[in-house]
C-alpha cells in the first residue's frame, strides 16, 4: 500500500486557482465535486500556512459573495494561518465585508472574519489600521449574530481616543435592549478603565465576557508554523556569502539534492581550504593559497565557490564541470534518467546565472541541448530568465540557439508571442549593461544588437496584427525603449549600427487608440532622430560614417517620421509631395475617398487636418483642456469663450469678440508644454526635436 502525499508536496497554488473557478460555478454545473480541494486545501494550510500571495487569493475568495458553500468558507477560514505579517489590505477586505446585504458574507462567516482578526492581531503590520476604522466596527454593534467577536475585538484596539459620550450612550441603550449582555457589558468596562468617571451605576456590575482568546490551540498552531516557515528561511540560504554551504545536500530537492558539497581532498599543510573560510577577510586574505575543491561541480549552488572560480577561474576546472554536465545529459539521452531531470538542473542553472549574471560556454551548451527536447510549457518563466543572461556572440551563433527557443516556445498564439517579445526585451537590457560596463567595445560582438533588432522586428510586427490591443503595443514599446537606451548613449552608439522598427508597425502604432501609446512611440522615434543627428554630424567621440545597413535605412526614417509630422503638426495627413513623405504607405485611392467623405460632413474640414492636435481623438481633449485653463486664468476680462477646436482662424476670430488673446503658435507651444507636464513628453519632445520653427523657438 502506498502513502498517501504529504500536504507539503500539494501545490497550494493550484488547489487555490481550482478553488477560484468552482466558486464562479453553481455546485449543479461543476464536473467534479470541490469538497476534496477544500479539504486538500485546509490540509496544506494547517501544515505550512499561507504565504501573503496566497493569503489575499483566499481572502477574496472569502469576502467576495461566490457559489461556494458555508461549509467550505468556514473550513478555510478557520485553518487561515498568515506566514509572516497581515497587511492592511487583508485587514480591510475583512471589515469591509461586515454588516448587512445580500452581498455581504453570511453573518456565521463574518463571526469568523472577526474571530481571525483577534487571533492575528499580533502579527498585524500596522495595528493601527484597525483603529482607523473603529468607527465602522462600533456602527455594527446592534448586529446581535456578530456582537460577540465584534465586542471582543473592540475591546482590544480601543484606546482613550475612541471612548466618546455618544458611544457610551449607545453602549448604555443596547445593554438595556438586550437585558445586560455580557459582551456589551465587558466592552463597557473597558471604556469605564479610561473615562471612570463617566460611567457611573450599576451597568458595569453585571456578568461580563472574559475577553480571551478564542482558540489557544489555534495560536499554538500558528507559533508552530511560523517557527518553522523561519528556521526553513535561515536553512535554506547561506549564512553569508563567504562561507560553505555545508548543508547543502539535505536542504535540496530533485537534480540540487544530487550536487556534492565543497569538499577539498589532500590539501596541503601550507594551503588553505574553502571550508574554513567564514568572512570576506577570510576571503581576500588567502585567495592565492586557496586549495582548488575536489568536487568542483557544487559551483553551480555554493555562492563562495562561485566567487572564487570568478576571481580564480581554471580552465581545468571549467573542463570537470562541462563533463559532469555533458554526462548528466548523456543519462536523459540515453534514457537511464528521467527527463524531469533536466527541469531540475534548469532550476540549477537559473540560481547560478542569477547569483553570478553570466552563462559560461559550457552552461549554453547544456541548454542549447536542453532546448531541442523543451515542450515550451514547463518552468517557462525561469528558461527564459536563465536564457537572458546568454552573453553577447555572434549573430549567427545566437541565431541556432533563438531558433530553438523559439520552435519550444510559438504555438500560433499571441499570447506565446508576447513572452518572446518580453525575453527579447529583457536579453537586449541585459546586453547594454553588461556594455556600459565596458571599457572597451572593439572586441565584443556589438553587430549582433542590430541583428537582433531586425530579427525581433519581424515577430513585432507580426504580433500588432495578430493581437492589436493597447497592451500589445505597450509590451513592443518597452523592446524599442530598449533599443532607444542603446542608441541615446554616445560611447554605445559609435560602436553600434542604428535599426529602425518596421514602417507599417510605425504607422500601426501612431493610428491607435491610445494616447500612451501614441506618446512613447514618439518619444522612442525622438531619440532615434538625435541619434541619426549624432551619427550623421559626426560628433561622436569616435567619429564613424554611416554604414550601408544605416544608409539603407536613413530615407525609410526619414519617412515615417515626415508622415507622423504631417498628420499631427503640419496638416498635411496622408501627403505624399513633401520630401520623404510616403502618406503613411496608404494607397492614394483610400485618401481621396476618405476626403470626400469628410467634405459631405463637414465642408469646412478637410481630411489633411483632422489628425492635427486640434482634432485628433486622443490629443483634442489635451488641447482644449490647455484653452479652458488659459480662460479659466484670465476670466475677468473674456467676454466670450472658444467652443473648440481650436483652429488658426478661430483664435482670431475669438480675439475679435473679446475672448482670449492668443496666435497660433502660442497655441500649439501651449498645447506641448501643457502635455509634458501631464506626464505625456512623447509628442512634444518628437516635434521639438523635428520641427525647425519649434527648435528655434525653445532655444531662444
Amino acid at each position: 500500500m502506498t502513502s498517501s502525499p504529504s500536504p507539503y508536496d500539494e501545490d497550494l497554488e493550484g488547489l487555490i486557482g481550482d478553488i477560484e473557478t468552482a466558486s464562479k460555478l453553481p455546485t449543479k454545473r461543476r464536473l467534479v465535486g470541490i469538497k476534496p480541494t477544500i479539504e486538500k486545501t485546509a490540509s496544506v494550510l494547517y501544515e505550512r500556512g499561507a504565504l501573503p500571495e496566497d493569503l489575499a487569493r483566499l481572502v477574496d475568495l472569502l469576502t467576495v459573495r461566490n457559489h461556494l458553500d458555508q461549509a467550505s468558507l468556514g473550513a478555510i477560514v478557520r485553518n487561515l494561518y498568515p506566514l509572516g505579517k497581515v497587511g492592511d489590505e487583508i485587514v480591510l477586505r475583512f471589515v469591509g465585508a461586515l454588516g448587512h446585504g445580500h452581498l455581504k458574507p453570511s453573518f456565521p462567516l463574518q463571526g469568523l472574519f472577526l474571530r481571525w482578526l483577534v487571533m492575528v492581531y499580533h502579527l498585524l503590520d500596522n495595528p493601527s489600521i484597525l483603529s482607523q476604522v473603529y468607527a465602522v466596527l462600533f456602527n455594527l454593534l446592534d448586529t446581535a449574530a456578530i456582537r460577540p467577536q465584534l465586542c471582543h475585538l473592540l475591546a482590544l484596539i480601543t484606546r482613550r481616543k475612541h471612548v466618546r459620550p455618544f458611544r457610551i450612550q449607545i453602549i448604555l441603550n443596547l445593554s438595556r435592549q438586550t437585558g445586560g449582555d455580557p459582551n456589551l457589558t465587558g466592552l463597557l468596562r473597558v471604556f469605564k478603565n479610561y473615562y471612570p468617571e463617566i460611567i457611573v451605576g450599576d451597568v458595569t456590575k453585571g456578568r461580563a465576557a472574559a475577553f480571551k482568546h478564542p482558540d489557544p490551540q489555534w495560536r499554538e498552531r500558528l507559533n508552530i508554523i511560523q517557527q518553522q516557515h523561519r528556521d526553513s528561511q535561515l536553512d535554506s540560504g547561506v549564512r553569508n556569502g563567504f562561507s560553505v554551504n555545508h548543508a547543502l545536500g539535505r536542504q535540496l530537492k530533485g537534480a540540487k539534492a544530487i550536487l556534492p558539497t565543497v569538499h577539498t581532498q589532500n590539501a596541503q599543510e601550507n594551503s588553505v581550504t574553502l571550508e574554513e573560510i567564514n568572512s570576506a577577510e577570510q576571503f581576500v586574505q588567502n585567495l592565492e593559497k586557496i586549495e582548488m575543491p575536489t568536487q568542483l561541480v557544487a559551483v553551480l549552488a555554493d555562492p563562495l565557490l562561485q566567487k572564487f572560480l570568478l576571481l580564480r577561474p581554471n580552465a581545468e576546472a571549467f573542463s570537470r564541470i562541462s563533463s559532469w554536465l555533458m554526462a548528466c545529459l548523456g543519462d536523459v539521452t540515453s534514457g537511464d534518467a528521467d527527463p524531469v531531470f533536466w527541469l531540475d538542473m534548469i532550476e540549477v542553472i537559473h540560481d547560478y546565472a542569477v547569483s553570478t549574471k553570466s552563462l559560461p560556454p559550457l552552461l549554453l551548451t547544456f541548454l542549447t541541448e536542453f532546448l531541442k527536447s523543451w515542450s515550451g510549457r514547463d518552468k517557462t518563466a525561469m528558461v527564459l530568465e536563465t536564457l537572458s543572461f546568454i552573453p553577447l556572440m555572434k549573430f549567427q551563433d545566437l541565431h541556432r540557439l533563438l531558433q530553438l527557443l523559439e520552435h519550444s516556445i510559438l504555438d500560433n498564439t499571441a499570447d506565446s508571442q508576447i513572452v518572446l517579445i518580453k525575453f527579447y526585451t529583457q536579453l537586449l537590457r541585459r546586453w547594454t549593461i553588461s556594455m556600459q560596463a565596458r571599457d572597451d567595445l572593439d572586441s565584443p560582438p556589438v553587430s549582433s544588437i542590430p541583428d537582433l533588432i531586425s530579427h525581433v522586428n519581424t515577430l513585432t510586427l507580426t504580433l500588432s496584427q495578430t493581437l492589436p490591443t493597447v497592451g500589445t503595443y505597450l509590451t513592443i514599446l518597452d523592446f524599442y525603449e530598449a533599443c532607444g537606451s542603446i542608441y541615446s548613449n554616445p560611447n554605445l552608439l559609435q560602436h553600434i549600427d542604428i535599426a529602425v522598427p518596421p514602417p507599417l508597425l510605425v504607422y500601426l502604432l501612431h493610428f491607435s487608440p491610445s494616447l500612451a501609446v501614441l506618446s512613447r512611440l514618439c518619444g522612442i522615434l525622438a531619440i532615434y532622430k538625435r541619434a541619426w543627428e549624432l551619427v550623421m554630424s559626426k560628433s561622436l567621440p569616435r567619429n564613424r560614417s554611416l554604414t550601408k545597413r544605416e544608409r539603407e535605412q536613413i530615407n525609410v526614417f526619414n519617412g515615417f517620421l515626415m508622415d507622423i509630422c504631417n498628420c499631427l503638426w503640419r496638416g498635411r495627413a496622408f501627403a505624399t509631395s513633401d520630401l520623404n513623405a510616403q502618406g503613411c504607405r496608404i494607397p492614394q485611392a483610400v485618401p481621396r475617398a476618405l476626403e470626400k467623405y469628410v467634405k459631405a460632413v463637414d465642408s469646412d474640414l478637410d481630411l489633411g487636418s483632422i489628425f492635427t492636435i486640434s482634432y485628433s481623438p486622443l490629443l483634442c481633449l489635451q488641447a482644449i483642456s490647455f484653452v479652458r485653463e488659459a480662460e479659466d486664468n484670465a476670466a475677468d476680462h473674456l467676454l466670450t469663450r472658444h467652443a473648440g477646436p481650436v483652429t488658426q482662424g478661430s483664435l482670431q476670430q475669438l480675439g475679435l469678440r473679446g475672448g482670449l488673446k492668443m496666435n497660433w503658435a502660442e497655441y500649439r507651444s501651449g498645447v506641448l508644454r501643457y502635455l509634458e507636464e501631464k506626464g505625456m513628453p512623447g509628442v512634444p519632445h518628437l516635434m521639438y526635436n523635428t520641427m525647425k520653427n519649434l527648435m528655434k523657438a525653445r532655444n531662444s
